[in-house]
């Protein structure tokens, strides 16, 4: 049995793959090897998998927003090999998945828009070109979290129309003093960011949110996919605000001289058709 897991920064989707093609399903709390550590990994994987899929896995193949750098793939390989003994690791980018799951064996440009965001161009075997991402502070542009730092700046700012202001407080009721914590004290401040997307979705047919979603599209643009030969290439992207904003996005992409190829809302069926192609 394979294990293959697409992970961002809020929740993990995986797929347990038998050898007649039977799956099973099971999605968990996002896992990022930059803020946990082998041991905190190793307990979600027995505490949330095992009970699921046994511990009968021969081969993982985990896909992560945190998958940075050989140290912290190893860091998943050592939490899987505690957990599954002896089964075959391999990590890789989140970026990675994407690109397999929305272009298969065929090059192209891959974008994630989710909780974060990100975006390169892909050869068919392997990301070829990756401006980086920068995360929601120096960049994510289009993903969730940036949408809702917009939000929640514009919220503490006094700048949102009325009706928005008094839905928002009426809602949510946080005080400065919460949301400054939220974002500079307390662990995933993307993720607590990204949460306020369905209300964003919510209000997108207002001028001032559908200018902020736009403006925020806009950068992606400007500053990822003017990188890449965007002219031959479509951009397909993978992620639930691609999904959500699908109308807006291909808007932006239009006025920016760009077609908008495959749209996704997660990888994992993708991950799943392009690892079974492998064997």
């Amino acid at each position: 049995m394979i294990l293959i897991a697409d992970s961002g920064s809020t929740k993990v989707d995986w797929r347990a793959v038998a050898a007649d093609g039977t799956a099973l399903s099971v999605q968990t709390e996002g896992i990022n090897p930059v803020f946990l550590s082998s041991e905190a990994i190793s307990q979600i994987l027995s505490e949330k998998l095992v009970p699921v899929f046994g511990t009968g896995i021969k081969e993982v193949y985990f896909y992560g927003a945190g998958v940075l750098s050989d140290e912290l793939s190893k860091k998943m390989e050592d939490a899987f090999g505690s957990v599954f003994p002896g089964c075959k690791c391999f990590s890789a980018s989140d970026i990675l998945a994407a690109a397999r799951a929305l272009c298969g064996h065929k090059p192209g440009i891959a974008c994630i828009m989710g909780t974060g965001a990100n975006s390169c161009m892909y050869n068919g075997v392997d990301v070829e070109k990756n401006v980086k991402a920068g995360g929601f502070i120096l960049g994510d542009e289009a993903s969730g979290g940036v949408l809702g730092r917009k939000l929640i700046s514009d919220y503490i700012k006094g700048v949102l129309p009325k009706e928005i202001e008094e839905e928002f407080t009426k809602r949510y009721n946080l005080d400065y003093i919460q949301i400054v914590e939220k974002v500079y004290k307390q662990p995933l401040p993307s993720r607590w960011l990204a949460s306020f997307s369905p209300f964003i979705n919510e209000f997108k047919s207002n001028p001032h949110i559908y200018n902020l979603i736009r403006t925020s599209f806009d950068e992606f643009f400007k500053r990822n996919i003017v990188h890449y030969d965007y002219k031959t290439y479509e951009i397909n992207i993978v992620g639930s605000i691609a999904h959500y904003y699908k109308d807006i996005l291909e808007e932006v992409a239009a006025a920016n001289g760009a077609r908008i190829g495959k749209i996704l809302k997660s990888p994992i069926d993708g991950l799943v058709e392009y690892h079974k192609e492998c064997k």
